[in-house]
C-alpha cells in the first residue's frame, strides 16, 4: 500500500468512525414502592423500571449494582481493606482490621432479589457480590425501550461507609445506594465495578418513589416532596393520617439525576430557604447544641449558591437538601449527607460547601468517577478552594486561593508514596495516595492549567465545558478539546505528565549576573515535568516587571494574565535544561527576582526560585 493511499485510507475511516460513534447516554426512569420496618431496619421493595437504549449496539444482558451486598464478613470491600490494612481508608478499618469483619449477622448488609421481569416475563440472573447479571429473553435494540419489573428486600447494614443505620451521630437510617440500580452504559461498555469504598457511576433518570414508614419519623431526600401535608416535618398544617401499622407514605420526584437517596430519623428538624436565582434549600437535621452552627451557616450556603453559578454554571434543579447522616460528607442527586455536629463555622462550611460542589462535578457533569475521580473530587475541591477563599478571606490578603494546596501537594511528595491520579480509584494501594491523587492533582490540574494559558482562558474553558456538557458523562477529553480550542494551545503533554505519571515539576535560579546595564539571569530545569515560567522581578521602588518564557511545546503562547502583565521572552525548548536571558535592570535597581510571583506553579523544591539583592 503507498504512504499516500495510506494516509487517505486513515483519513477516510476516522471520518466514516466519527460519523458511527456520535456521543450518546442512556435513560432510565423509576417507579418504586417501598415498605419499611423501622424497628428491624429492613425494607421490602417493588420497583418498575422503563430503561431506554440509545446506544447504536444491541443488548443481551444488562447489570444492575447491588451496593448494600458489600457489607458483610468476607465481602470484596472487607477483603481489599484487610489487605491495605492501615494504609487503607481509616473508616474503615480500626488498627489495621477491617470493621467488615465484625459486622453481626443480623446487621449485615443485604439486597435480596425475588424477582426480575422483562415486558412481563421472567428473567435468570447471576448475583455476582455487588453486581447483578441479568440475561435478557427478548435482545434490547438499538434506539428501543423496555421495561423490567422486580421485587426485593433488603437489610439496612450497620454504618460503616455512607448508608447505615444508627450513624455515630445518632441518625436512625441513612439510604443511599440502596435499590438495585442499572449500571452505565456507553462507548466503553457497562460500568460494572464492583463496590469496594470509593465512588459511583450511573446513567441519568427520572424517580418516582413511594415510601411506606413509621408516621413519627422524618425523611430528608434528594428530590421534591409530593404530599407535604400528609406527613411529618414540612408543614405546619400537616395533618397526618396513618394506616392500621401507624405508618404514612412519603411521595418523592426527581427528574434527570443520577441516583435518589433519603434518610429517616424521629428527631429531625426541617428548615429551607431559597436562594436568589438558585434553588429552594433544605436542612433536615436534629437541631441542638451540637448543631447550632447550621443556623449561622444559611446565608454563607446563599452565596456559596451564587457564587458557582456566576462562576461556572447554573445549579439545574429545584432543591437541594443538606440531611445529617452518613459517616463523613457524600453528594447524591440534589442532596448531600453529611456529619453534622461542628465545632467551627468554616468547618462546616467547609464540608458543605465541598458536597454541594459536587452538584456540578459529579451530578450535573456526570464523570465516571471509578475511572476519574480526579476529575469529580479534584474540579470540586478547586471550586471549594476558590469559594472559601471568598467566604472567609485570609488575615494575609492574597490573589491565589491554591496556596495551601500546593503546600500539601509539596509535603506529601516528599513521603515518596505518591501514585498516578490516572489509576482507578479503589485500584489504589495506599489510601493518602488516592486521596492526594483525586483530590490534590486533581486540584492542582486546574490550577497549572490556569497557569499555562492564562485564569481567563481557564474560567472560558471552564464555562464552556458546563456549558456544553451538563447533564452529560464527559471525560477529561472533551475538557481539553475545549481547552485547547479556547487558547489555542496544545496541552495534551501538560495531562499525559501531571495525571499519568507522578513526575515533578521543579524550576530553579541557576545563576544571576550583573552587569552595568543589565542583569543575566540563568534558570535551570531540575524536573522531570517541563513547563511555562512567569519570571518576575521586584524593584527597589516595588514595582513588579513581570517576563513570560513559553514552553515550545504549546506553540501559542499566553497572552494575559490576571496576575499583571508581562513582556514575552523567546520559547524554553523542553528538552533544554538550562535557559539564559538578559533584562534592562541592574542590581542597584532590583530587590528581589524569581519564578512565578503567583505562587501557582507546583513546583516541589520553591526554596531555589528566588534571589533577594542585596
Amino acid at each position: 500500500m503507498s504512504k499516500g493511499f495510506l494516509v487517505l485510507f486513515t483519513f477516510i475511516i476516522g471520518i466514516i468512525s466519527a460519523q458511527q460513534n456520535p456521543y450518546y447516554q442512556q435513560s432510565a426512569k423509576y417507579k418504586m414502592d417501598i415498605d419499611v420496618d423501622a424497628e428491624n431496619f429492613t425494607y421490602q421493595g417493588k420497583q418498575t423500571l422503563t430503561y431506554t437504549n440509545n446506544s447504536p449496539d444491541e443488548l443481551n444482558v444488562v447489570y444492575f449494582h447491588l451496593y448494600w451486598n458489600a457489607f458483610k464478613p468476607g465481602s470484596l470491600m472487607d477483603q481489599r481493606v484487610a489487605s491495605q490494612g492501615k494504609n487503607g481508608d481509616s473508616r474503615l478499618q480500626k488498627d489495621g482490621i477491617s470493621r467488615l469483619a465484625s459486622i453481626p449477622k443480623e446487621e449485615e448488609g443485604a439486597q435480596n432479589i425475588h424477582w426480575i421481569k422483562q415486558n412481563g416475563k421472567d428473567l435468570t440472573f447471576e448475583i455476582q457480590e455487588t453486581v447483578m447479571k441479568v440475561n435478557l429473553n427478548t435482545p434490547l435494540k438499538a434506539n428501543s425501550s423496555t421495561t423490567f419489573t422486580m421485587e426485593w428486600d433488603a437489610v439496612i447494614p450497620m454504618q460503616i461507609r455512607r448508608a447505615g443505620r444508627n450513624n455515630r451521630e445518632g441518625i436512625a437510617m441513612t439510604v443511599t445506594q440502596w435499590y438495585p440500580k442499572i449500571a452505565e452504559y456507553d462507548y466503553d461498555g457497562w460500568a460494572t465495578f464492583d463496590y469496594i469504598g470509593r465512588e459511583f457511576h450511573a446513567p441519568f433518570a427520572d424517580f418516582d418513589v413511594n415510601i411506606k414508614i413509621d408516621k413519627d419519623y422524618v425523611i430528608g431526600a434528594g428530590g421534591t416532596l409530593q404530599n407535604p401535608l400528609d406527613v411529618k416535618g414540612y408543614d405546619s398544617n400537616a395533618k397526618i393520617k396513618a394506616d392500621q401499622n401507624n405508618k404514612v407514605t412519603w411521595k418523592w420526584t426527581a427528574k434527570n439525576i443520577l441516583d435518589f437517596a433519603w434518610a429517616a430519623d424521629k428527631d429531625y428538624t426541617v428548615e429551607n430557604f431559597t436562594v436568589l436565582d438558585g434553588p429552594k434549600v433544605y436542612f433536615v437535621y436534629q437541631k441542638s447544641e451540637k448543631t447550632k452552627l447550621w443556623e449561622e451557616s444559611k446565608p454563607y450556603v446563599s452565596k456559596f449558591f451564587q457564587l458557582m453559578n456566576a462562576a461556572f454554571g447554573r445549579y439545574v434543579y429545584p432543591t437541594y437538601s443538606f440531611i445529617q447522616g452518613g459517616d463523613g460528607g457524600m453528594e447524591y442527586g440534589m442532596c448531600t449527607m453529611i456529619l453534622g455536629e461542628a465545632t467551627s463555622l468554616q468547618g462546616l462550611l467547609g464540608l458543605m460547601v465541598h458536597e454541594g460542589g459536587h452538584s456540578w462535578n459529579q451530578q450535573i457533569l456526570a464523570y465516571n468517577e471509578a475511572v476519574r475521580p480526579w476529575m469529580d473530587e479534584g474540579f470540586t475541591s478547586y471550586f471549594e478552594s476558590m469559594v472559601m477563599h471568598q467566604l472567609f478571606p485570609p488575615a494575609e490578603a492574597t490573589a491565589n486561593p491554591f496556596v495551601g494546596t500546593i503546600d500539601s501537594y509539596r509535603n506529601f511528595v516528599k513521603r515518596g508514596i505518591e501514585e498516578p491520579a490516572v489509576w482507578f480509584g479503589d485500584h489504589h494501594d495506599n489510601g493518602s495516595a488516592y486521596s492526594f491523587a483525586s483530590y490534590v492533582k486533581g486540584e492542582l490540574f486546574l490550577v497549572q492549567l490556569g497557569y499555562i494559558m492564562g485564569e481567563e482562558n481557564l474560567s472560558l474553558t471552564l464555562k464552556e465545558f458546563y456549558r456544553t456538557w451538563k447533564l452529560k458523562h464527559p471525560t477529561d477529553r472533551d475538557l481539553m478539546h475545549i481547552a485547547q480550542r479556547t487558547s489555542g494551545m496544545d496541552l495534551k503533554w501538560f495531562q499525559n505528565y501531571w495525571i499519568n505519571t507522578t513526575k515533578t515539576i521543579d524550576y530553579a535560579v541557576k545563576d544571576v549576573s550583573y552587569g552595568e546595564n543589565s542583569t543575566t539571569i540563568t534558570l535551570e530545569n531540575k524536573g522531570s515535568v517541563p513547563m511555562p515560567v512567569d519570571f518576575s522581578i521586584l524593584t527597589k521602588d516595588k514595582k513588579v516587571i513581570n517576563y513570560q518564557i513559553p514552553l515550545n511545546m504549546t506553540h501559542v503562547w499566553k497572552k494575559k494574565d490576571i496576575y499583571g502583565d508581562f513582556k514575552t521572552l523567546a520559547y524554553w525548548p523542553w528538552t533544554q535544561k538550562e535557559y539564559s536571558f538578559t533584562i534592562p535592570y541592574t542590581k542597584a535597581e532590583i530587590a528581589l527576582l524569581g519564578i512565578d510571583f503567583s505562587q501557582r506553579l507546583a513546583d516541589v523544591n520553591p526554596e531555589d526560585n528566588f534571589v533577594e539583592v542585596k
